[in-house]
């Protein structure tokens, strides 16, 4: 039986409609090795079998490297989730101040950090609203700011 080309179109579209179903954004990449052997064997249709499932294999195999080495989004980039380590440093603004050290007060930051613009927070010194901080290390849900 002679592997025609729309078999292959067709093997891409049901491959690439799995990954809604499966969402593992790996199948995907072998339906679009299918259709383009598809294209190839529409274009040149003295491939050999062997040939196309061959072709198969190394375009899978290509777009699946070239996405996960090149086009795959970075997870390193950021600090997102590790806490200590994503919002040490940053510097923000005291919205409720304290009278005494030690004593709970309020920072709001430009931008979102871990989820929140505004924490709670204590400094060795009182601390004034609309004085500007620097977060020094995390307690639990509770920021050391100087």
């Amino acid at each position: 039986m002679k592997i025609e080309w729309w078999y292959w179109i067709l093997a891409g579209f049901v491959l690439i409609g799995l990954e809604l179903v499966i969402p593992s954004f790996t199948i995907i990449w072998f339906g679009l090795g299918a259709l383009l052997v598809g294209i190839l064997v529409a274009l040149a249709p003295s491939l050999p079998d062997w040939l196309q499932v061959l072709l198969w294999v190394i375009a899978s195999v290509v777009f699946t490297v070239l996405w996960f080495k090149y086009l795959k989004p970075k997870g390193d980039r950021t600090h997102a989730g590790l806490s200590k380590e994503g919002i040490i440093g940053e510097t923000g603004i005291i919205i409720k101040g304290t009278a005494d050290s030690y004593a709970k007060g309020r920072i709001r930051f430009r931008i979102s950090l871990l989820g929140a613009d505004e924490w709670s927070c204590f400094a060795e010194e009182p601390l004034t609203i609309g004085d500007t901080v620097i977060v020094e290390d995390i307690e639990g849900q509770i920021l050391k700011v100087k």
